[in-house]
């Protein structure tokens, strides 16, 4: 090794570009590998469903293909009687070849993982759904894990569903982009309160769990700070929670509210809005956006209330496990599901999957 004293100056610098390359490289290399046997799969699944309807084969005959298969690929796995099964309900599912179109690494869909999409082959039969999901656990960068999570919790019925002026407020496409970065209800499910608890215990048990909450919020928001002081004429007032937007490139401000929605609360969310534009927005940033998330609202009372505001404010609701809306109670896994899982996880791992994947 050449000592520190006798490396060039910029020696530091060119060390970390060249670690950059490599690990660009290998990641496009995995992804690039991913691809390939995502498209294998697809291919396998096609084949046979081709000539199930043509001969009228039956499940002998995928038995038999996964002993000839293994007997002269012994080192491959994946091939399972299972695992065939969901390689034709993969091609099934995607008919129009998804990897023959455009190169592979740009579709979406070869970007997930197979145990990403044993999943989604399980949980969403709607193919419109499922295709929302794929874009989003892409986007997002979501594990197998937290992918289900979401699934689970109505992730698609509840984005871009806040009450809004955005349309009026915010020009094209920044408002539909603030749109879907909203969702209601939030679900703070991660949270342990008391029964009459306060907007302060709200706040804290949020904090406290950052982490889970900006999974809920979504990708790209930033945690500036809790009580965030702001000064006006002398006097200090505090924003609950004041997040920024890195897609947006907007601040966001957040006032909690543990009870019903009031139309009053606009005002004071707006008041915040202008000393944010005005103390703390850059030169290209975009307008700060205000969301107030309340115990429950009236979606009439709510529009009302934005009707004639010209800042950018969305309003939503909150839900804690114990109320969750039946609509999204019927999501969730029942314990009956959650133990058989459980079951499923414990026992042989039916060789699912190709060389090296985990099941994250």
């Amino acid at each position: 090794m050449i000592p520190a004293t006798n490396q060039p100056g910029d020696y530091i610098e060119l060390l970390e570009k060249l670690k950059s390359e490599i690990r660009t490289t290998q990641l496009r290399a995995t992804i690039a590998a991913n691809a390939e046997f995502l498209g294998l799969y697809w291919r396998i699944g096609k084949i046979i469903l081709e000539q199930e309807k043509q001969q009228g084969w039956g499940q002998k005959v995928v038995v038999r293909l996964v002993a000839d298969l293994k007997a002269e690929f012994p080192n491959m796995k994946g091939m399972s009687p299972r695992n065939l099964r969901y390689m034709k309900s993969f091609a099934a599912a995607y008919p129009d070849d998804p990897f023959g179109e455009k190169p592979i690494l740009q579709v979406p869909l070869a970007k997930l993982t197979w145990y990403h999409h044993l999943t989604l082959l399980d949980k969403v039969k709607d193919p419109t759904e499922r295709q929302f999901y794929i874009q989003a656990t892409v986007e997002n960068g979501w594990s197998r894990d937290v992918m289900v999570q979401q699934i689970e919790s109505g992730y698609q019925q509840r984005s871009g569903k806040a009450i809004t002026n955005f349309d009026r407020t915010l020009p094209e496409p920044l408002s539909d982009l603030a749109q879907q970065s909203l969702k209601n209800p939030y679900l703070f499910d991660f949270l342990t309160l008391t029964e009459k608890y306060k907007e302060r215990d709200l706040e804290e048990g949020l904090v406290n769990h950052i982490t889970s909450f900006l999974l809920e919020l979504g990708k790209g928001f930033s945690f500036v700070g809790r009580q965030y002081p702001i000064e006006v004429s002398d006097r200090e007032f505090a924003i609950d929670l004041l997040f920024y937007h890195l897609k947006l490139r907007s601040y966001l401000v957040i006032d909690l509210k543990v009870v019903e929605f009031e139309p009053e609360f606009v005002g004071k969310l707006n008041f915040y809005l202008s000393a944010v534009d005005d103390q703390l927005r850059g030169e290209f940033d975009n307008p700060t956006i205000g969301l107030l998330i309340c115990r429950r609202h009236d979606k009439l009372i709510a529009e009302y209330a934005l009707r004639d505001f010209h800042k950018p404010i969305g309003i939503t609701e909150y839900r804690l496990m114990e109320s969750l809306p039946d609509n999204l109670k019927s999501t969730l896994p029942s314990i009956e599901e959650i133990e058989e899982r459980l079951r499923q996880e414990e026992g042989p791992d039916d060789e699912l999957g190709e060389p090296g994947e985990s099941s994250e």
